[in-house]
């Protein structure tokens, strides 16, 4: 027996033990909660439990961008406990994910719960402008970050890959090397190269050679000093990336 394989048979156990907790919690806060738990170790399909509709999610689906981030942190991933996010349709969502780890410390899931906020956010709205304390149809949740939650990771990396372009505004052709660098230094960062194949993903959508995308992610990891051997989620040695010649303002 392996090292490895007790730790693996505590990670089922854990995982295990709080598929009857998904149920209660959801139960506990009513139609308006949703509970996901998630094992990290399949990342293209992480959920192994959930209940509730909030976001939409089935077991056998993937994590969202915010389990992505956890894996991108690995071990020194903490707890992101009430924060609020949009989802794609505009729901208004307090969520808390906090992420499961053995006995060794390691990160390996978590127990995401999601509440739909959106109606007492309306209400509040609603009995600000009665009693006069706000400017109307203000409610502090514009600038609320929208969040994709979906069972198919391809739709979430692409949803991530739009932001990120969105925010450039422009084209892959029209970025200079620095914003080249900044738009793989920022999906890094965001875990999307944890997903295994992201990498042709990625430069599917960018219009730009396997090789080509390698290559910048290992100069954008350089600058930022990750490490080298974890460029690729598949294991594909960094020393590939090496063949790319495309210059900064050319189309590979």
């Amino acid at each position: 027996m392996t090292t490895e394989q007790p730790l693996q048979a505590e990670r089922d156990a854990i995982v295990a033990a709080l598929r009857p907790v998904v149920d209660g919690l959801a139960a506990t806060f009513g139609p308006m909660c949703e509970v996901v738990l998630h094992d990290y170790r399949r990342p293209d399909e992480s959920v192994v439990a959930v209940a509730g509709s909030v976001t939409g999610r089935t077991v056998g689906g993937a994590m969202s961008e915010i389990g992505m981030r956890i894996v991108a942190r690995g071990d020194d991933a903490d707890d992101e406990l009430n924060y609020v996010t949009r989802t794609r349709d505009g729901r208004l969502v307090k969520a808390s994910t906090m992420v499961l780890r053995d006995s060794t410390g390691t990160v390996f899931g978590a127990l995401c719960v999601n509440l739909d906020v959106t109606a007492l956010n309306d209400a509040h709205t609603l009995l600000a402008a009665l009693a006069g304390v706000g400017p109307p149809g203000t409610s502090g949740s514009a600038n609320v970050p929208v969040t994709t939650f979906g069972n198919d990771i391809d739709s979430v990396v692409d949803a991530i890959l739009d932001a990120h372009q969105l925010r450039q505004n422009g084209s892959w052709a029209a970025l200079d090397r620095a914003q080249r660098l900044e738009l793989f230094r920022g999906l890094d960062q965001r875990g999307v190269f944890a997903v295994r194949r992201a990498i042709e993903q990625v430069a599917a959508r960018l219009g730009i050679s396997r090789a080509s995308a390698y290559s910048y992610l290992s100069q954008a990891r350089a600058e930022t000093g990750t490490a080298t051997n974890r460029l690729a989620a598949d294991g594909t040695a960094a020393s590939e990336a090496a063949t790319d010649t495309t210059p900064p303002g050319g189309h590979a």
